[in-house]
């Protein structure tokens, strides 16, 4: 069930260079499971469009759901200004979660694909490795998922913390072995992860991350390929705001 309505800003803070944490009272809370995202509204009648952010946290007992995203355009420029009081239209939650599978689990997130991996690995049943990958030391919710891993791996892109490389080679260096393998992040990032599972016999769910209009499927504007033919467009497609935006590895070509 998805709602649109007037969230209250509860807190707002920076987290990174170019990084922000909102924490928002919102009934989307409700019915919000790890992997959905939420559209947020501009205020400025100019831009018709919400974007689209991943869910981070969810209070069901608060109604509060925590959405962390980098400032990528005045959209998000705009949401980074705002503090606890404000109110802002939001409607949500949106897309389909990742499945609760296995009883032991790697979750996977790269850069703003870090996230939406922490209400999972809250969520998971059994044991969790974090595998989190970062450009710096620059990096965010590192305390967050030391509390909820079991075991919680660094990979900068720089070397200064953690593995030196991406989240593959710190996966390869502790020769990491799961029933699931979950992931988020930017495309080649899927792809290493993917294959990484493939080669392992790992079943692996993936996190699309694709621009988006509606959020709701219905302007087919973040579609992405398919390896089966899709019941709605009747080709190799998929929409990632309505069919996903979690997928099997599996469906989608990366």
């Amino acid at each position: 069930m998805k709602v649109k309505e007037t969230a209250k800003v509860l807190e707002s803070s920076n987290l990174a260079q170019g990084v922000y944490s909102l924490r928002l009272s919102t009934t989307a809370a409700k019915y919000a499971v790890p992997g959905q995202f939420i559209n947020i509204f501009s205020k400025d009648g100019s831009k018709l469009l919400p974007r689209p952010i991943s869910i981070c946290e969810i209070d069901k007992e608060q109604s509060a759901l925590r959405v962390v995203f980098r400032v990528v355009g005045a959209g998000t420029e705009e949401f980074s200004k705002l503090v606890a009081g404000d109110e802002i239209t939001v409607m949500g939650p949106l897309g389909n979660g990742f499945p609760l599978e296995g009883e032991k689990s790697v979750v996977v997130g790269g850069g703003i694909g870090v996230p939406p991996m922490l209400q999972l690995a809250k969520e998971l049943p059994g044991t969790v490795v974090a595998v989190m990958g970062y450009r710096n030391d620059d990096m965010f919710l590192t305390e967050e998922f030391t509390d909820v891993a079991s075991d919680f791996i660094i990979a900068t892109d720089d070397g200064s913390v953690g593995v030196h490389g991406t989240v593959v080679d710190a996966m390869k260096e502790n020769d990491l072995q799961a029933d699931v393998i979950y992931a988020c992040g930017p495309k080649p990032m899927l792809r290493g992860v993917a294959e990484y599972a493939e080669e392992k016999g790992i079943k692996c769910y993936v996190s699309m991350e694709e621009r988006m209009a509606c959020g709701v499927g219905a302007c087919l504007g973040c579609v992405c390929q398919s390896t089966d033919v899709d019941d709605h467009s009747h080709v190799h497609n998929k929409r990632v705001c309505k069919d996903g935006p979690v997928f099997l590895s599996t469906e989608v070509e990366l």
